[in-house]
């Protein structure tokens, strides 16, 4: 920093001037080459108002001090090596030692005088090699001192002032404790006085006897924890983990002999282990250093923060209260009666048990983490855990063990599954388990309702491309694994039926391009669900759900709005793409494994024929029974009316054996049929639909072989989802589509007005009138038997999170379904006259 003199021009000293004058007169004039050499050495070049440079002077501190001048060093020397000793800098490490610790002056110690500071300063000036660097007069160096001697006088007030400020606020301090000390003896005999009382109406109870429960109960907790988490060590972790517990619970005990704690704090009945820590940290560590008396501001801040932290945990638990008796409600009230665990909700903890004693290394680096992998599954309950990369059909039979057992009958009325079932004479009674390998959102409303509008999350699609790959892959695999399990078949076997529909997306098998789907995971649980069956005498009746493009744009075929497949620029090729599945499907269930299990083979669910060229539909479908015969399924193979109408087909496919026409049957989605009355909806589902499927089974009026593939007992269109996410309902009149054309803005219920409300349909099954539970079932049985006039049946479906009338399972459990399918108590009278009115009950809903 440059003092005050060289930044004012008119404070340059004369003496220089005269100097310079002195030194021309002698010849002495400064070489250029010496000026660069001292400039190289930082000093400071200062040049008169003529532009002449003047010798400069050494650079200052922030104090005034002059630093020191670098000394020479010859080219070969090190920049490390130390510089030569400096007169001011030793003079000022002495001045500085002769400070006390507050930084004052200590008394008897006086600075150099101003003779004995010149004759330092030229002395080292001869050393340097002359005056370049020191050219300044006396009076200037007086000025310098003076504001040093001022600099320091500034410090000493400073730093007595701060003295005398401490000692005041020590003695405030003082002051405020021995008046303090009177009130914390007040509130210490208070407290006495309280817990005396306490004591005295806590006597007549047995403290004893608590205490030892208490003490039960905590031991019973601890011991269950330290289990369970020794299981998952083995013994030589688990004997450590107790030695350590042993050993801290020692030195626990050690730590509370101790404690040394305030006074104040003892009243208060002594500390917790979060105050006794928070202790040791003031004193640095236990055991160390005297006890420390805290203030009561102090013990206040501990106290406050204890009651945040124990208000906070206890709003958290009642949250965890309130919260899921607000949901169970809120189910309750959409009809969800159910007392199981909502099957949509995933398990926290993935069931992968059985891999216990299998080698990880057993998978190749190449299948880490992918398909093959066991250890990258969620659920390994029930499957073969042996690591195979074999394939049969390009798809792998990793999961399946190598034997199994076909001598199982699922009821009185049907053959075991190693005899043939006699199909067209012998009725199937089947359901769904829709909803699982791909969604449906009114089957699985969780998935989607947690989205607004303008997520437009409707379809499986969107749903994914919502979450991204990572998190879908995640909660399909837990929704795979916990909506339908191994209890399902069983249930459904105890229901009195013997068939179940797997309905499944093309992506169980491959993807394709732009594809957000998760490929293949599903498939294992496929497998799975087939074994399940098989264990309890079930055949299985395979559903290609969802077709590459989409075969009628409905959220169950994947993705909503365009029809892709055989239709528009990619639909020849959408169509080959679900032939490639195909083959790879038939190949895999053409095996011995399959041949009693899985009796009924479908090639495409409703494909919407209506907005598709029918011609290009019945080629296909010629061209797929060709080839998934020709890869060996001896089968029933499946194909849909595609909404054309049972007559209709007449004529069409006959040429085939084995070849089942499949029909689905709603009351719901057709006004006409929406707005009959109760007794009329009974009346058609006896008559209309029996006689329907009559003529279809007759081949001069119909195709041949039919069935009904989906049915259900709802009477309206109120359930949330059925029409879509965001849409409403034709039964009220608010079914907007954004189509004029197939919107239905006008209440269909029977009365026709604004009366038309869904609240009854969408209640609690509980709250059903015996009238409505009487419809109800005699709807479902007419159905039942309307169906049996041809093949059979496959109700939709077995499980969903809450539409009770969507639901066998919770058909059954609210008894508007009969408790064996087989077996039923009522069916439709010969005469319609002999229906009962249903008068009493209500037509609004």
């Amino acid at each position: 920093m440059d003092s005050d003199r060289d930044r004012d021009p008119s404070r340059r000293r004369p003496q220089g001037e005269e100097r310079r004058r002195r030194r021309e007169s002698h010849g002495e004039h400064e070489k250029p080459e010496r000026r660069r050499r001292g400039e190289s050495r930082g000093e400071h070049a200062v040049y008169d108002q003529e532009g002449r440079r003047r010798k400069g002077h050494r650079a200052t501190d922030s104090q005034g001090d002059l630093l020191p001048k670098p000394a020479r060093r010859s080219r070969h020397q090190s920049d490390t090596e130390q510089e030569l000793p400096n007169p001011r800098k030793a003079r000022q490490s002495r001045r500085n030692s002769t400070t006390d610790g507050s930084g004052s002056r200590s008394r008897g110690s006086a600075p150099l005088s101003l003779d004995a500071l010149a004759k330092l300063d030229k002395k080292n000036a001869k050393k340097a090699g002359g005056w370049g660097a020191y050219d300044y007069d006396d009076e200037y160096l007086r000025e310098v001192r003076e504001k040093e001697k001022n600099l320091e006088k500034d410090r000493v007030k400073e730093v007595r002032a701060e003295k005398k400020k401490e000692n005041r606020e020590e003695e405030n301090r003082r002051r405020a404790g021995e008046s303090d000390a009177a009130v914390q003896e007040e509130k210490a005999r208070r407290r006495r006085e309280e817990r005396r009382k306490a004591a005295e109406i806590r006597k007549s109870q047995t403290e004893d006897e608590l205490e030892k429960k208490r003490s039960a109960n905590t031991e019973d907790e601890r011991e269950e924890r330290r289990r369970r988490r020794e299981s998952k060590h083995t013994p030589s972790e688990a004997e450590e983990r107790r030695e350590r517990r042993r050993y801290e619970k020692q030195h626990r005990t050690e730590q509370k002999k101790r404690r040394v704690v305030s006074g104040p704090l003892a009243e208060e009945g002594g500390v917790d282990e979060e105050e006794y820590q928070y202790m040791m940290e003031k004193r640095g560590g236990a055991g160390s250093g005297p006890p420390t008396v805290f203030t009561e501001d102090e013990l206040a801040r501990k106290k406050k923060r204890k009651r945040i932290i124990i208000g906070v945990v206890s709003v958290l638990i009642l949250l965890a209260i309130i919260i899921p008796v607000g949901v169970l409600l809120s189910k309750k009230s959409s009809g969800n009666n159910d007392p199981q665990s909502n099957p949509a909700a995933t398990a926290s903890e993935p069931r992968t048990s059985n891999l216990d004693g299998h080698d990880r290394n057993s998978v190749p680096d190449a299948d880490r983490g992918g398909i093959l992998d066991p250890w990258a599954w969620w659920d390994t309950q029930d499957f073969n855990v042996t690591y195979t990369n074999e394939l049969v059909g390009g798809l792998p039979i990793i999961g399946l063990n190598s034997t199994w057992n076909d001598d199982v009958q699922a009821n009185p009325s049907v053959p075991k599954l190693k005899d043939s079932f006699n199909y067209g004479k012998m009725p199937i009674r089947g359901v769904n388990v829709g909803g699982w390998l791909n969604l449906e959102p009114f089957i699985t409303p969780s998935f989607f309702e947690k989205f607004g509008s303008k997520d437009n999350i409707v379809d499986e699609w969107t749903l994914l491309s919502k979450l991204g790959p990572a998190k879908s892959k995640d909660t399909l695999e837990k929704h795979y694994s916990s909506f339908i399990s191994k209890q399902t078949f069983t249930d459904i076997r105890n229901a009195g039926m013997d068939h179940v529909r797997f309905p499944f997306g093309y992506w169980i098998v491959q993807i394709y391009d732009d594809d957000v789907y998760v490929p293949q995971v599903a498939w294992r649980y496929l497998l799975r669900g087939i074994e399940y069956c098989r264990q309890n005498g079930l055949r299985v009746n395979l559903d290609l759900h969802g077709a590459p493009g989409s075969q009628n744009g409905w959220n169950h075929s994947g993705r909503q709005g365009q029809i892709n497949w055989l239709n528009g620029t990619d639909g020849d090729k959408n169509g080959q793409r679900t032939l490639d599945i195909h083959h790879k499907l038939s190949v895999f269930f053409a095996q011995d494994r399959y041949k009693n299990v899985v009796t009924m083979y479908g090639l495409v669910n409703e494909p919407r024929n209506v907005e598709l060229d029918t011609q290009k539909v019945v080629a296909w479908t010629q061209k797929a029974i060709d080839q998934i015969r020709s890869d060996g399924i001896k089968g029933i193979i499946v194909f849909g009316d595609g909404f054309m109408g049972l007559d209709n087909w007449q004529g069409k496919l006959q040429g085939n054996d084995n070849l089942l026409l499949d029909v689905h049957q709603y009351v719901i989605f057709n006004t006409d049929q929406l707005k009959l009355k109760h007794r009329d909806k009974l009346n058609f589902a006896c008559e209309a639909w029996t006689q329907q499927s009559k003529r279809s089974m007759d081949r001069t009026t119909g195709f041949g072989p039919t069935m009904c593939g989906e049915w259900s007992q709802a009477d309206t269109d109120c359930t949330q989802y059925i029409n879509n996410v965001a849409t409403g309902t034709r039964w009220e009149g608010t079914f907007d589509t954004g189509n004029p054309s197939s919107s239905v803005l006008r209440p269909q219920c029977p009365l026709g007005t604004s009366q038309c409300s869904c609240n009854g349909a969408n209640a609690d099954p509980k709250d059903y009138s015996d009238q409505y539970k009487k419809f109800l079932l005699q709807f479902a049985v007419a159905q039942m038997d309307s169906f049996e006039a041809a093949w059979g049946w496959f109700y939709w479906t077995w499980e969903t999170e809450q539409a009770t009338q969507w639901s066998y399972r919770r058909g059954l459990a609210a008894g508007i379904l009969p408790p064996k399918a087989y077996d039923r108590a009522w069916s439709c009278p010969a005469d319609a006259d002999a229906l009962d009115n249903f008068d009493g009950l209500s037509e609004l809903y």
